[in-house]
C-alpha cells in the first residue's frame, strides 16, 4: 500500500495538464486584451481621421466673418451626415452630441501642453472663444461614453468587471485646425492700422468699409530709419521673400503688374532702412512713366489703368515724349481729380483726421447749392452733360470713388468733359484693379513698430484704391480710398490674391 502511494506520489505524468489549467485563463486573457487592442487602435484611427476631418471642415470657414461660427457649424453638421459607423454598440452613426467643439483664438506654443476638450490647456489659458471675428482655430473632440452616446464608448471583450474593472473603454481622439490666410501676387508694404486701440481697431475698419461708401486713408511714410516710431497713417515697406531688396527693385514691384512676393497673415517682416519714394513705380498705374517717356520699360509688363482720370491735361498723346501737366487757369475749371475727403480740410465730424477720412467728398453739387460756383462736383466737372441717375443707380446715393471709376470704364459712351478717360501716351491697359495697392495692415501702436526688420502679426491685408498720382520726394503721401479688408466686407477686390487654408495643428 505505501509503495502504490509512493509510486503515486514519484509519478510525473501528466503535469502539463496542471499547469495548462493554470495558466490557460493567463493566456486567454492575453489573446482578449491583444485582439482588444487592436480592435481599440483601429477605431482610434477611424475617429481620429473623423475628427480631423471635421476640424479641418470648421477652420476653413474661420475667414474672421460675422458668420464664421455659424458656417463652421454648418460645414460640421454637414460631414455628419454622412452616416460613418463607429463603436460596438450595434452600429452607431457619429452624430453631433457625440462631438465637444470649441472655436479658439489660439493654441499653446508647444505641443506638450495639453489642451482640453473646453479650450483650457495645461497652464489654465482659456483659449475658447464665441466671437466669429476672433477665433482663428476648430477644436473638435470626441466625448467620453459617461457625457453622450459615445462613438468612442468601447466594449471590450476581456471581461475586466472579473477583476473589478470596467467592460468598456473610452477613446477621446481630438485634433484642433487653423485658419491661414496668404496673398500672392501683393505690393511689398504695411500700412499702420488708423485705429489705434488694438482690441477694437479691427473692427472698427470693417465697419467703416461695411457700405458702399468708403473712406480714403491719408499715407504718409515715415522717414528717421530704425529709430523712428510709426503711428497710425504711416506705411513703410516689407521685406521680399527673396531678402531685402534695392530702392530699384522695390520700385519695379509697385509698377509691375504681378510682384513676385507672398505674404502670411501669420507674420511679415519690416525691411530695415529708408526707401525713397516710389512713387514713379505707382505713378505707372495713372500713364505717368519717368525718364523719358512711357516706353522707357515695357508697356506690356508696366501697363496703366484703363481709367487715369486725374484732372491733369496731356501733351503729344500717343508719341514717345507723351507727359501730363496740370492745367493752365484757363483750362483749371474743366479738369478735375477725384477729390479727397472733406474731413482732410475740416477736422468736424472725423475723428481720425489726417489719417482716416469718412468717405464724404465732394461726387456732385446742385448748381443751386451755393458752392457750385467756385467747387463743383467731380460729376459736374467730368460729365456736365450726365445725369447722375445711372452710376448713383449702380453705386449708391453715396458712392465710393473706386464704384464711379468702373462706371467709367464700363460705360466707354458716357458724354465727358475735356479729360479723356483712356490713357493717352501708353495705350496698353491692364484691368480695373491696376490702380489698387494691396497691403498688410499692422497695429503699430501696440507692436511699438518703430523702424525695418521687425517680425509682425497682421491684423488683416487690405486693397487701397490709389486716388490720385503719388507726391514726389520729398514729399511721398499716397492718398487713397479703402476698399476691402481679406474679403470680408467691401468689393471683393482681394479674392483673387487670397490664398486660404485649413491644416492640423494638433
Amino acid at each position: 500500500m505505501l509503495g502504490t502511494i509512493r509510486a503515486f506520489w514519484n509519478d510525473q505524468r501528466g503535469i502539463a495538464m496542471i499547469l495548462v489549467a493554470i495558466m490557460l485563463p493567463v493566456l486567454i486573457g492575453f489573446a482578449l486584451l491583444a485582439i482588444d487592442m487592436s480592435r481599440a487602435n483601429g477605431l482610434h484611427n477611424d475617429l481620429q481621421k473623423g475628427v480631423d476631418a471635421y476640424a479641418l471642415a470648421a477652420a476653413a470657414e474661420l475667414d474672421g466673418n460675422s458668420d464664421a461660427i455659424t458656417r463652421a457649424d454648418r460645414a460640421i453638421d454637414n460631414l455628419l451626415t454622412n452616416g460613418t459607423k463607429f463603436s460596438t454598440s450595434g452600429d452607431h452613426t457619429l452624430a453631433r452630441a457625440d462631438l465637444t467643439i470649441k472655436y479658439l483664438t489660439g493654441i499653446p506654443a508647444s505641443d506638450s501642453i495639453t489642451l482640453s476638450a473646453a479650450g483650457v490647456d495645461g497652464n489654465g489659458v482659456n483659449w475658447a472663444s464665441t466671437d466669429p471675428k476672433a477665433v482663428k482655430f476648430a477644436e473638435v473632440t470626441v466625448n467620453a461614453s459617461g457625457v453622450a452616446a459615445g462613438a468612442g464608448a468601447f466594449a471590450t471583450i476581456f471581461p475586466a468587471s472579473f477583476i473589478g474593472g470596467t467592460d468598456t473603454m473610452d477613446i477621446q481622439p481630438q485634433a484642433v485646425a487653423g485658419f491661414t490666410n496668404a496673398l500672392c501676387q501683393f505690393t511689398p508694404m504695411f500700412i499702420c492700422n488708423p485705429f489705434t486701440n488694438s482690441s477694437t481697431s479691427l473692427s472698427d475698419l470693417q465697419t467703416a468699409l461695411s457700405g458702399t461708401k468708403k473712406p480714403m486713408i491719408w499715407l504718409k511714410e515715415q522717414q528717421g530709419g530704425n529709430s523712428a516710431q510709426y503711428g497710425p497713417g504711416n506705411y513703410g515697406f516689407l521685406s521680399s521673400p527673396e531678402g531685402d531688396k534695392n530702392t530699384g527693385a522695390i520700385t519695379k514691384m509697385f509698377a509691375v503688374t504681378n510682384p513676385p512676393a507672398c505674404y502670411g497673415q501669420s507674420g511679415v517682416t519690416t525691411r530695415p532702412g529708408n526707401i525713397p519714394p516710389v512713387n514713379d513705380g505707382i505713378n505707372t498705374r495713372f500713364d505717368i512713366f519717368s525718364n523719358g517717356g512711357p516706353y522707357k520699360t515695357d508697356p506690356t509688363i508696366n501697363p496703366p489703368a484703363p481709367n487715369v482720370r486725374k484732372g491733369m491735361v496731356a501733351s503729344n498723346a500717343g508719341k514717345k515724349n507723351c507727359s501730363y501737366g496740370a492745367p493752365n487757369s484757363g483750362q483749371a475749371k474743366n479738369y478735375k481729380a477725384l477729390p479727397r475727403d472733406d474731413c482732410f480740410y475740416a477736422n468736424g465730424g472725423c475723428s481720425h483726421a489726417g489719417a482716416l477720412g469718412d468717405g464724404t467728398w465732394n461726387f456732385y453739387r446742385a448748381p443751386t447749392d451755393p458752392k457750385f460756383a467756385t467747387d463743383p462736383g467731380y460729376w459736374n466737372v467730368n460729365h456736365p452733360s450726365a445725369t447722375t441717375a445711372a452710376v448713383t443707380a449702380a453705386c449708391g446715393a453715396a458712392p465710393s470713388r473706386y464704384c464711379v471709376y468702373k462706371f467709367e470704364i464700363n460705360n466707354p459712351g458716357l458724354n465727358s468733359g475735356s479729360e479723356a478717360t483712356a490713357p493717352q501716351c501708353n495705350t496698353t491697359t491692364q484691368t480695373a484693379d491696376r490702380r489698387l495697392l494691396y497691403v498688410a495692415v499692422i497695429d503699430c501702436t501696440a507692436n511699438n513698430v518703430h523702424g525695418g526688420g521687425q517680425t509682425l502679426p497682421v491684423q488683416a491685408f487690405a486693397s487701397v484704391f490709389v486716388t490720385e498720382p503719388a507726391g514726389g520726394a520729398p514729399n511721398a503721401d499716397i492718398y487713397g480710398e479703402m476698399e476691402d479688408i481679406s474679403t470680408v466686407v467691401g468689393l471683393g477686390t482681394l479674392k483673387k490674391l487670397q490664398r486660404n487654408e485649413a491644416q492640423l495643428y494638433r
